[in-house]
């Protein structure tokens, strides 16, 4: 069985992404014990929820703002973004080219 890949170029992962209507612009590139990574770009409109894990984006391209519980914070390439599990979020009006890595960890619930 091959081992998976320690390097995970953006451009490839970018030209990987789904580009169907109607289906989430995001791609795992890796999972590692409970640690996932992966490239999320959506086009239009941010519809993803909650999630059981604590999670990291680190903004890649555009910019736009970023909406976690009720508070709206602006966003551009670089910045890294921490959201705790469970915490409603949501990226709003991004550019169009706006993509950010976005790494999840540890147990269901988060990391008290």
């Amino acid at each position: 069985m091959d081992e998976p890949g320690w390097l995970f170029p953006y451009p490839a992962m970018l030209d990987s992404l789904p580009d169907a209507p109607g289906v989430m612009r995001f791609r795992y590139a890796l999972r590692h014990g409970t640690m996932k990574i992966g490239l999320y770009a959506p086009r239009g409109e941010d519809t993803q929820g909650p999630h059981t894990q604590d999670e990291l984006y680190v903004v890649t391209s555009g910019s736009g703002a970023f909406l976690k519980n009720e508070e709206r914070k602006p966003f551009g390439p670089g910045d890294a973004i921490f959201v705790e599990a469970g915490a409603e979020h949501c990226f709003v009006d991004f550019t169009d080219d706006f993509s950010a890595w976005a790494i999840f960890w540890g147990p269901d619930g988060g990391k008290a």
